[in-house]
């Protein structure tokens, strides 16, 4: 079939043409934006999974959803070795941006801006005398507010003040930040401090993060009340019907039909992930001569499918670890998929605990695994096991 027809779209935060399976978390955050608006008190979003369920898609829809109703929106992508600083003062900026337009009171744009731009050139691990920062702003910078040099005063303040400029539109502001478990411990502090105050204050700021399965653990870390603090949507892979519809309500808008064995492999295969159902769906078309898309289509393509997963979502992730590193995953590998105990991983490897931690801790900074709990670990990549196993040693 015509692969400039294809509908399907594997990739790095590129939202399929089906959004299949995450109505609850819509919904929910549905719910967030219009008890803000009302000016009613509700937490900050949290959503968390393995890598390819989808978490930044659904965080970009978030976004949009915001957009809509005429929020201020910014967006970061955190890093381990960066302060959110500046990442958050460019993001609020760029909502604050989309408020001006509409607010009556260019004063008090400027004056938020002036806030904006002291807290960004407050920046302690700037060298001194390179804290310039050129956002853009030519209003001077103010002092005495936001601009301490402790994160978690600054960002608090910072907050407040653009709640503020949100509340004098009858709207919102909201932060989005991917990769949320990357963000260092000072920051993720300073961040639950910050969303603490507005939710005492019912400020109409929210913050909504994605990341691995452990970011909540990295947020109770930092503060007891984060449990608290966050409303908590964990993303699995897709059930039957959910995965179902992902194929068959694009491939039904080109007027592409599937038999039902084609989807029951094609289900197999793929485990309900949704990259995965992107992946094996998209080669499945190029593979087609015609409608329907048959088993027999599905068996030609998927080696294809298997290599490109191969190459692209699990073999660049292999090449990112050392030899020592590959040795830890592939003890790991052997012993099953479900997360396993370090201590068997030691014992599969012929070595004391202790020593491997230097591995293992390098492998949780690279997020190629994290700790379920206590005492075990787990691939962050679904299928990693697999793939593994697969691999000569």
């Amino acid at each position: 079939m015509d692969p400039v027809r294809n509908p399907y779209a594997p990739g790095a935060g590129q939202r399929p043409p089906e959004l299949a399976g995450r109505d609850r978390e819509l919904q929910q955050f549905e719910v967030v934006l219009e008890r803000v608006a009302r000016g009613r008190p509700e937490r900050s979003m949290v959503v968390t999974g393995l890598r390819g369920v989808g978490k930044t898609v659904l965080l970009n829809t978030f976004k949009s959803m915001a957009m809509q109703r005429l929020w201020g929106t910014g967006k970061i992508e955190a890093r381990p070795d960066q302060s959110i600083r500046r990442p958050v003062a460019a993001a609020l900026h760029m909502a604050v941006r989309e408020l001006a337009p509409r607010h009556r009171a260019p004063e008090r744009i400027e004056e938020f801006l002036g806030v904006l731009k002291a807290f960004a050139m407050r920046d302690p691990a700037a060298a001194k005398g390179t804290s310039h920062w050129s956002p853009g702003i030519d209003v001077p910078a103010s002092r005495g507010r936001a601009d301490s040099g402790d994160l978690e005063i600054d960002l608090t303040e910072l907050f407040v003040d653009a709640a503020s400029v949100a509340t004098d539109l009858g709207v919102g502001v909201a932060l989005f930040i991917d990769e949320m478990q990357d963000v260092q411990a000072t920051d993720i502090s300073a961040l639950c401090a910050a969303c603490h105050e507005l939710s005492q204050t019912g400020g109409p700021l929210i913050v909504v993060g994605a990341g691995l399965p452990h970011l909540p653990s990295v947020l109770s870390a930092s503060k007891s009340y984060s449990e608290r603090l966050f409303r908590y949507a964990r993303l699995d892979k897709l059930d039957r019907d959910a995965a179902d519809m992902a194929l068959l309500v694009p491939a039904r808008e080109e007027g592409v039909e599937f038999t039902q064995d084609a989807l029951d492999a094609l289900y197999e295969a793929a485990d309900g992930y949704p990259y995965f159902v992107q992946a094996y769906g998209k080669v499945a078309w190029d593979y087609a001569p015609r409608t329907p898309i048959t088993l027999d289509d599905v068996k030609v393509s998927a080696p294809e499918a298997e290599e490109e997963l191969a190459v692209g979502f699990f073999g660049s992730r292999y090449e990112r670890a050392t030899p020592a590193e590959r040795d830890y995953m592939h003890a790991m590998a052997s012993i099953g998929d479900e997360p396993v105990a370090t201590s068997d991983v030691a014992d599969a490897l012929g070595r004391k605990p202790s020593s491997l931690s230097p591995a293992r801790d390098s492998l949780i900074k690279k997020g190629l695994i994290f700790s379920a709990e206590r005492g075990l670990i787990a691939f962050t990549v679904p299928h990693f096991g697999r793939f593994l196993r697969a691999q000569p040693i």
